[in-house]
């Protein structure tokens, strides 16, 4: 299959690309005229925030030569156009500035350039109507796009503002309920000693004391926050404190979409339900998130159904449609091959005092 790619690439003259970008790791796809997925190539994070403008250029740059190189198309051959879909890129200043520096220092990388948050490529993916994006991975945020182009988003403010129930927050959470605990501050309901266990293993540490260079000198989120997926396995072999750390969780990420829904036009839901895409490392652990989750959607009655995706295939391919569409090219896609349906709520109701759904 990969050879007979190849083979598609040398014959194919027009290529159009799309770039995942994340606080921890990004993923550049190139696809062919038909819409096929040509060849992928993976890097570092590609969020400005964390890196510059300058280096996040550079490493789209470095992920394009790569794929070129794999697929054998010729690097001074420019893609068509080139979707980004990065962390961090929600305002047109630093998007410009971005767009500006890869012309100006890449200039064989793509003709034409379309730059929107991660958020975005993320729901291009799955419709071309619009519908709610939630992430949590690393770091969360959520946005709604209405099929007028009006967006509306709940969070996306980093870890010192926000990133509630990504994995940087619940790494965080369960290293303050420990604190905490031993400080006699607030004494934790369950008991902390696994917790703090997988603590001093994931970053190599032996005290509290040793545990702050992590915390503020040689702070690194990506990192921090890989503590989550050790939570995760506890939560799931019975620990308390950390199925509690994911209960906890799910009604945060709950609370970002009850947050945007007096925002949906009723053109979007006029089919009786919303599309919600769930992107991110912490929707693997849905089984320990749901308990909270739902509850917590339960608190606000609404009219219309909630179907929850997740993307089986990258999100950087709804950065190549928003990229393509940007600029009138005819890009063929199939969406029903992009996601799979994981979940359906409706409003739970009470009958003789129990609560259905």
């Amino acid at each position: 299959m990969f050879f007979f790619r190849n083979l598609c690439a040398m014959t194919s003259s027009t290529y159009f690309g799309g770039v995942e970008g994340g606080a921890t790791h990004s993923k550049l796809v190139i696809c062919d005229e038909s819409g096929e997925i040509v060849t992928t190539s993976h890097g570092l994070s590609t969020n400005h925030w964390m890196v510059g403008i300058p280096e996040v250029a550079r490493r789209i740059n470095e992920m394009a030569r790569e794929a070129k190189q794999m697929a054998n198309i010729p690097q001074n051959v420019p893609l068509k156009s080139l979707g980004l879909s990065l962390s961090g890129c929600e305002q047109q200043a630093t998007n410009t500035a971005l767009e500006n520096e890869l012309k100006n220092t890449y200039p064989t990388l793509a003709e034409n350039y379309v730059i929107k948050s991660d958020t975005a490529g993320s729901i291009a993916a799955v419709s071309t109507l619009g519908g709610l994006v939630l992430i949590s991975g690393t770091g969360s945020n959520a946005l709604l796009c209405n099929p007028d182009g009006s967006m509306y988003s709940c969070g996306g403010w980093g870890n010192m503002l926000g990133d509630e129930g990504s994995a940087w927050w619940i790494s965080h959470r369960a290293i303050k309920i420990v604190f905490d605990d031993e400080d006699n501050f607030i004494k934790s309901v369950h008991p902390t000693n696994v917790v703090w266990q997988l603590i001093k293993e994931h970053f190599s540490v032996e005290t509290r004391l040793d545990l702050l260079t992590h915390c503020y000198a040689k702070f690194e989120k990506p990192f921090f926050a890989g503590l989550c997926s050790k939570l995760a396995k506890a939560a799931g072999e019975g620990d308390q404190l950390c199925q509690q750390l994911f209960t906890d969780a799910g009604h945060l990420l709950a609370r970002a979409i009850i947050a945007l829904l007096p925002r949906v036009s009723e053109e979007l839901v006029k089919t009786g339900e919303l599309s919600i895409v769930c992107v991110g490392s912490v929707w693997l652990s849905w089984d320990l998130l749901k308990m909270g989750f739902i509850k917590e959607l339960n608190t606000t009655p609404v009219s219309y159904g909630l179907t929850f995706k997740r993307l089986i295939r990258t999100m950087a391919l709804g950065a190549t449609y928003l990229a393509a569409d940007a600029f009138h090219f005819n890009f063929p896609r199939d969406y029903a091959k992009n996601y799979e349906i994981f979940y359906k709520h409706h409003t739970a109701t009470t009958v003789n005092g129990n609560s259905i759904e």
